[in-house]
């Protein structure tokens, strides 16, 4: 079972939220590492449309999505109480349909939350648990999406719930105004190709798999101490928690071992409060770049080679040639991805963007020579 049709997920989705690399992205390692997402951001930023994705392309899967409000009740959650049990004096609720079934969740304005459902909410969001008339229930969530307009304020009690979110992102309207212009120009929905729980299972174990070198480790305890040298403080269990992400983002670029670059997804993960982000992102970006030259020498002969046999094999009449361009093609794009990704990462870096440009210039001549051939 290859990284193909995970590969196509994400770039439909992409084509169909423009400005939304880093958040398909996340619901994608999210996905792979069943982990929970934060989105935070205005109204119409597209935080509901993309989540709602999670229903259409995971088959025969439970996708349960609500609203919370300051007056929400257990019961829009968790399912209304049962009358029949009510008669026998016990306190069961009818599940069928609601949150503790779900594989996929989005709630929206999840801060709304009050004392009512908060604890509920919690042990089935760290936990996977809903304790139904005191009966520990296992529930099968795996990725939960929330979202809301604004940050916690101190003394809402809302800590322990911002806490269980590993992945966070701040979500705002589209920068660009290429974009913004192909989006107000977008009249389709591309076709997202389908992933079954399977196939989804399967690459869930595969990411258990992955494995994480010792200088990996060490390189996550020198950012550990540098965020502490900046008075930015991540849990233990954060860092713990963060590894499943690091095997995913290695395992969605087609890897079984985690590389220095995948350690930029903890810029989404190890800051408390808004205001340590830039901070945390800086102390990141700074101790992982020093893995960009490495990244540019095994990327650029790799490609050199693939382009080279591509021409070789366009000498040949057999069909065999045929099907391995197409082939080696598709691989020269891979890589080609990969250095966009990095690069969309590291805008500042000149060399990034310079092979970025390049690659994507021969990958262009490679390709209609590929189509007259």
């Amino acid at each position: 079972m290859n990284h193909n049709k995970l590969r196509q997920i994400m770039l439909s989705l992409n084509s169909m939220f423009y400005d939304r690399q880093r958040e398909v992205e996340a619901l994608m390692i999210a996905l792979l590492s069943r982990q929970h997402v934060l989105l935070i951001g205005p109204a119409g930023t597209g935080k509901s449309a993309l989540a709602s994705m999670l229903s259409k392309f995971v088959e025969d899967s439970h996708y349960f999505q609500h609203l919370l409000t300051r007056f929400s009740t257990p019961d829009e959650l968790f399912g209304p109480l049962s009358l029949k049990e009510l008669e026998q004096g016990n306190f069961k609720r009818n599940i069928e349909g609601m949150l503790p079934e779900a594989q996929f969740a989005f709630i929206d304005e999840i801060f709304k939350a009050n004392s009512s459902v908060l604890n509920s909410l919690l042990s089935l969001i760290n936990e996977r648990i809903f304790y139904d008339n005191g009966k520990p229930i296992n529930c099968p969530l795996m990725t939960l999406i929330g979202s809301s307009n604004e940050y916690i304020e101190e003394g809402e009690g809302l800590e322990a719930l911002f806490d269980r979110f590993l992945l966070r992102l701040e979500v705002t309207y589209i920068r660009e105004e290429d974009l913004f212009i192909s989006m107000l120009k977008d009249h389709g929905e591309p076709l997202i190709p389908s992933l079954s729980l399977h196939e989804l299972h399967h690459h869930q174990q595969q990411v258990n798999l992955v494995e994480i070198p010792d200088a990996i480790y060490h390189t996550i305890a020198k950012i550990r101490t540098s965020l502490l040298d900046e008075g930015i403080h991540p849990s233990d269990r954060r860092f713990k928690q963060s590894l499943s992400l690091l095997r995913a983002n290695a395992y969605l670029a087609g890897r079984m071992e985690v590389e220095r670059n995948d350690l930029l997804v903890l810029t989404n993960v190890l800051w408390n409060r808004p205001e340590e982000r830039e901070t945390t992102a800086k102390i990141i970006f700074e101790i992982v770049d020093d893995s960009v030259d490495t990244f540019i020498e095994r990327i650029s002969p790799e490609f050199d080679t693939l382009l080279q046999i591509i021409e070789h094999s366009m000498t040949d009449d057999a069909g065999k040639g045929k099907e391995m361009v197409g082939e080696l093609l598709l691989q020269g794009k891979s890589l080609y991805l990969e250095v966009q990704e990095l690069t969309t990462k590291m805008p500042n870096r000149k060399e990034l963007v310079n092979l970025k440009n390049d690659m994507h210039k021969r990958l262009l001549d490679m390709t209609s020579q590929v189509i007259g051939f």
